[in-house]
């Protein structure tokens, strides 16, 4: 394969994994920062690795203009967005392979963005290809008496499925966040609450259309890693991950692979057939769609091991690294250990065949994620900023940290936090031979983990490692 350069549109420890990742496939690489980023890790590592011309200034992650000049200053010849920013945006992925100068995109074809991006449009398309999905409408409806009907047969299924009091969520489909979602526990009152939401669509959305589904109570989330090659003719996934642990806003804080794991507890389903369904329907959607990159197929399961497809989510998410450290692929030395998803995506990418199908994979141990935040659990989860002074962990064979915040001792220069994005600090992932060794594991990594700082009143740093340390003995439960 030709030699690329890839700017990498991104920014912390996924701009670090793309630029290793670059490195170990013997391609160039170019950086950008803003100057909230200064200090971050991967302006050091492109620095260290690729010398100051590498690394372009730039004053937002989020303005394409000017991310697409720094590409043409570098003389790139692709993008890769890691996650966030513009990993989702078709628009930005058309721009990127259709301008003067065309790149190539790391990540799905824009218009597979497009039709997975909409989440009532991935419905569709799941529905016409037999995934289950979540009981409730695949389209806006903008008439009463079939908005009813749809309520009743969901009130119906709820009742089927031993729930005493049902609910209906009543979405607004244009959007309109909190204030355009009613939860409806009542038929009685189901008609009232449409018209409501009806109403406030059409008043400040300028679309009535509205969404009717099933809510569904106490779950997990699950998900599953696919793998799939330019043309979408070959895909394969890497197993299933639960990311059930989760701050209140939904925020995933703890990620573990598999999703479940029935040969250490006791499920009041089938959780092994469960994990079949989802990874057998997740592949059969890709090769239906002609996916053609990394993608992620999100999932929940009901109490009762009922599996509804969710949305997918088309990019390398910030969970990848445990879905890796658990795979292999046979006839591969480089994945002995664990597969670079990064570095298969990339690969993938640039128009490599995926080389293996879906009987050279195996899985093999339990991984768990850790997302290390300051932040403060015991007030909402509410994001805490200032500086680390001390920072650093013991290295291990069965660990990986991923971080773009430098190794500190005290009385060296402290690292800001940087006030412009969220208050990630670093990614654990441990590995164990099965689920008792991997929560150990996991504890000993996050009772020796060395966090240390001072908020912007003066007072220690608020972390969220204790919250980690007390839902690991629970992982997996259902």
């Amino acid at each position: 394969m030709s030699r690329h350069t890839l700017l990498i549109a991104n920014r912390g420890e996924i701009a670090m994994r793309i630029l290793r990742a670059c490195i170990a496939l013997g391609h160039d690489f170019a950086c950008v920062y803003t100057s909230a980023d200064e200090q971050s890790g991967h302006v050091r590592l492109a620095r260290d690795l690729g010398g100051p011309g590498r690394l372009f200034r730039i004053s937002s992650y989020q303005d394409p203009s000017e991310m697409l000049a720094v590409a043409d200053a570098a003389n790139a010849t692709a993008v890769h967005p890691g996650y966030g920013f513009f990993a989702e945006d078709y628009r930005f992925a058309r721009r990127v392979v259709e301008r003067k100068r065309p790149l190539i995109f790391i990540g799905p074809s824009w218009a597979v963005v497009r039709d997975l991006g909409d989440k009532i449009n991935t419905k569709r398309i799941a529905r016409a290809h037999l995934v289950p999905t979540i009981p409730g409408s695949d389209r806006p409806i903008y008439d009463e008496m079939e908005a009813v009907e749809l309520a009743q047969t969901i009130f119906a299924f709820q009742h089927d499925q031993g729930i005493d009091e049902g609910c209906v969520l009543v979405k607004a489909s244009a959007g309109g966040g909190g204030m355009g979602i009613e939860e409806v526990y009542d038929a009685d009152t189901f008609r009232s609450v449409y018209r409501r939401i009806r109403n406030y669509a059409k008043r400040n959305l300028s679309d009535e259309g509205v969404l009717i589904e099933q809510r569904i109570f106490d779950f997990n989330h699950l998900e599953v890693q696919v793998l799939a090659e330019r043309g979408g003719k070959n895909a394969v996934h890497l197993g299933t991950r639960n990311c059930s642990v989760q701050s209140l806003g939904r925020q995933k804080r703890i990620e573990v692979a598999p999703g479940f794991d029935p040969a250490s507890l006791d499920y009041a389903f089938d959780a092994a057939g469960v994990l079949s369904a989802i990874t057998r329907h997740s592949v059969h959607m890709a090769l239906a769609v002609g996916y053609d990159n990394v993608g992620t197929w999100e999932w929940i399961v009901t109490p009762r091991g009922e599996p509804f497809l969710m949305e997918v989510n088309t990019r390398i998410q910030v969970e990848n690294g445990v879905s890796g450290i658990t795979a292999r692929i046979r006839g591969r030395a480089d994945c002995e250990q664990g597969v670079d998803v990064i570095a298969e995506q990339i690969r993938l990418g640039l128009g490599e065949p995926l080389g293996y199908a879906q009987q050279d994979i195996s899985l093999a141990g339990v991984g768990i994620e850790y997302r290390i935040l300051a932040e403060d659990p015991a007030d909402r989860f509410t994001p805490c900023l200032g500086r680390i002074e001390a920072f650093g962990w013991k290295p291990e064979p069965w660990l990986q940290v991923f971080t773009q915040v430098p190794p500190l001792e005290h009385g060296q220069e402290p690292y800001e936090i940087p006030m412009d994005f969220d208050p990630n600090l670093a990614l654990g992932i441990v590995w164990g031979e099965n689920l008792d060794q991997a929560r150990s594991r996991g504890v000993e990594f996050l009772n020796g983990l060395t966090l240390e700082g001072t908020d912007t009143r003066g007072e220690p740093l608020r972390t969220n490692v204790a919250f980690l340390l007390s839902r690991t003995q629970t992982i997996l439960h259902f």
